[in-house]
């Protein structure tokens, strides 16, 4: 009896590439590492052009800030590479699905503003940040928009890509959530804690709050398009707040993120989730389950 020809056998399915293991200690090599060339980089720049620390300027500044970004977003590229070919996907940059991102982007939000607002009637701290002066926001329309395109547009993808992305992922292969939440929006307030006298210590709570929500919300929704998005808002609301025109630049970029952050997974390579299973979960790992958008 004549045989047909032998089923060819379904190929196994091919298992979800894993995320590299990133140690702890990547996370502050590569801080250390970014401020000094930073650091480097700005006082030879400084040397060349004869400029004093009496002589800063907001381009400097704006310079200065583009170069620390550089070399923030290098050191945890050269960093990642040590372990393996680094993709976006690693740092978070992938899709999610759309409504339950959104819902915990707006519960992130709410719960720093309510906790922000509660802080402040208890505490009220009278010192302000001073980084819209810095970037010259108030010395002219170029000034303005130079400083708005910094802090809502430059400062959230290359800080978001860096802090959470970077340093809160490497943490997170060895230490739980909260742990490395905690430690992230520490540095995170340090980082940002540019402020004279000692009333200054009191705007470093809120900022490291900010940070450890970031962290939280990029855990739960696994695409760091969500911590960007919220980056982009609040800065977009200090900006607006702080300077006189500000909200004129504020509307503009504001949304300009937001849709990129929109548009940007569509246009990259879908990859799995970056962060490990949460350790205060049971069971598998929920985005596991859900489709990538």
């Amino acid at each position: 009896m004549e045989q047909g020809p032998s089923p060819v056998p379904e190929a196994a399915p091919v298992a979800a590439e894993p995320a590299p293991d990133w140690p702890p200690w990547f996370a502050f090599a590569a801080f250390l590492a970014a401020l000094f060339c930073t650091l480097i980089a700005i006082g030879t720049i400084a040397a060349v052009f004869g400029i004093g620390s009496e002589d800063e300027t907001p381009a400097l500044t704006i310079v200065g800030t583009l170069v620390q970004g550089v070399f923030f977003v290098g050191a945890a590229v050269i960093f990642a590479r040590s372990v393996t070919v680094p993709r976006p996907w690693q740092f978070g940059l992938r899709g999610a699905p759309l409504w339950r991102t959104v819902g915990w982007a707006a519960a992130g939000m709410l719960a720093f503003y309510v906790l922000t607002a509660t802080y402040a009637a208890i505490v009220d701290p009278t010192a302000e940040q001073d980084v819209t002066d810095s970037l010259g926001a108030d010395d002219g329309t170029i000034g303005l928009i130079a400083a708005g395109l910094m802090v809502i547009a430059v400062a959230p993808v290359i800080e978001e890509v860096f802090f959470r992305g970077f340093f809160y992922r490497a943490l997170r292969t060895r230490y739980p959530m909260l742990l490395a939440a905690l430690v992230d929006g520490l540095v995170f307030g340090i980082v940002h804690f540019n402020f004279e006298g000692s009333d200054g210590l009191l705007l470093l709570p809120p900022l490291a709050m900010l940070g450890a929500i970031f962290c939280l919300v990029y855990e739960r929704t696994g695409t760091l398009w969500a911590p960007i998005g919220m980056h982009a808002i609040n800065n977009s609301v200090a900006f607006a707040a702080q300077t006189d025109e500000g909200w004129r630049v504020a509307i503009v970029f504001g949304p300009l993120v937001l849709a990129a952050c929109l548009i940007a997974p569509k246009l990259l390579p879908s990859g799995p989730p970056a962060l490990p299973p949460s350790r205060e979960r049971v069971g598998p790992h929920p985005r596991l389950s859900l489709p990538v958008e």
